[in-house]
């Protein structure tokens, strides 16, 4: 089955078809700042698929309480996550208008959703609660949900036997998951993906009393705070730049500041994880930062030799896995089409 994979970035889409023996036949990757999806220039770039595809793959980063499988994408579906673009708001709408617009252009070949808060249904109780009013938890469906779940996935799969992994996806999100014989336990995103770990330009957590405090004191808006928190905070806030890579390359105090700070959150959720694990059989680093930065890998890894993370003992392994979020989405498009099949004989 080829596969048609549509991925939704924070700044870009990606576009990738897969052979059924996940070799890629062709791939593409257009401009797509913000919420912005250009259904000319999507329509254009499938103009020049070697081959059609019988199904497409969809990363939606947000599936609710709702969706905890992937799941064929029609009106009534398109509607629901619609519902949802509030609790993401960097990629939710430009997920949906991926759908639109391939959907435009390949009408009749069918559209599945794969979701990155599925791979954290698994959560239990203890990590999935927010100490807040019942009344609220059950009104307005407060929880943690967890994201980067594909990526996540696919990194613990990676590691092969190993039972207690956590997985590091660093990339302009990042996020950390405690992942216990294939299940996912713990993980650092919550309600939002503004939560847990300092980003590219996402603030990471901060003391909810803070931002009370700006909003009573200082007179800032909601939409003031949450475009600030979304799109200036994080790496860009501390050092006015969200490449890390330039970061490292710079001898200056606000990026020396930066780097430390990135480091001081990763280090901290990587401990919190493996508590969560009672222990650690391996580490995997994912996305971006994770796979090509050996320096933050390094600076993670120090400090934690309790672990088993390097000498003088080295009982964890850690490892540098692809992101490859497009071969996650075509493993669950292809079970859930052959399931549906398999119904129908």
């Amino acid at each position: 089955m080829r596969v048609l994979v549509v991925n939704a970035g924070s700044s870009s889409l990606k576009l990738s078809l897969l052979d059924s023996d996940d070799s890629e036949l062709w791939g593409s990757e257009l401009e797509a700042p913000r919420a912005l999806v250009h259904a000319d220039a999507v329509e254009a770039a499938l103009a020049e698929v070697p081959a059609a595809p019988d199904a497409v793959g969809h990363r939606i980063v947000h599936g609710g309480d709702r969706f905890r499988e992937p799941v064929i994408i029609d009106s009534q579906v398109e509607a629901a996550l619609e519902e949802l673009a509030v609790l993401a708001p960097l990629h939710q709408p430009k997920s949906l208008a991926a759908v639109d617009a391939v959907g435009h252009a390949l009408p009749d070949v069918p559209a599945v959703g794969c979701f990155d808060t599925a791979f954290h249904a698994t959560l239990p109780p203890a990590a999935a609660t927010y100490a807040l009013p019942r009344e609220w938890r059950e009104r307005y469906g407060l929880r943690r949900y967890g994201f980067h779940g594909l990526s996540h996935a696919y990194a613990a799969r990676a590691a092969g036997d190993a039972r207690r992994v956590v997985t590091c996806h660093l990339g302009a999100g990042a996020s950390l998951c405690a992942v216990l014989g294939g299940r996912s336990v713990d993980t650092t995103m919550g309600f939002t993906p503004l939560e847990g770990l300092v980003m590219a330009t996402r603030s990471g957590s901060v003391d909810p009393g803070l931002i009370l405090w700006l909003q009573q004191h200082e007179g800032l808006s909601v939409d003031d705070m949450a475009d600030a928190l979304e799109h200036e905070a994080g790496l860009l806030g501390l050092a006015g730049t969200a490449d890390m890579r330039e970061l490292l390359s710079r001898d200056d105090d606000a990026a020396r500041l930066a780097v430390d700070v990135y480091v001081h959150r990763l280090r901290a959720g990587i401990g919190a994880m493996a508590a969560a694990l009672d222990g650690l059989d391996a580490l995997v680093f994912t996305g971006g930062v994770g796979e090509n930065s050996s320096r933050v890998r390094e600076l993670a890894c120090t400090g934690l030799s309790h672990l088993g993370i390097g000498p003088p003992e080295h009982r964890v392994d850690v490892l540098v896995v692809r992101a490859r979020e497009d071969l996650e989405i075509a493993r669950q498009v292809r079970a859930l089409l052959g399931a549906q099949r398999l119904e129908h004989l």
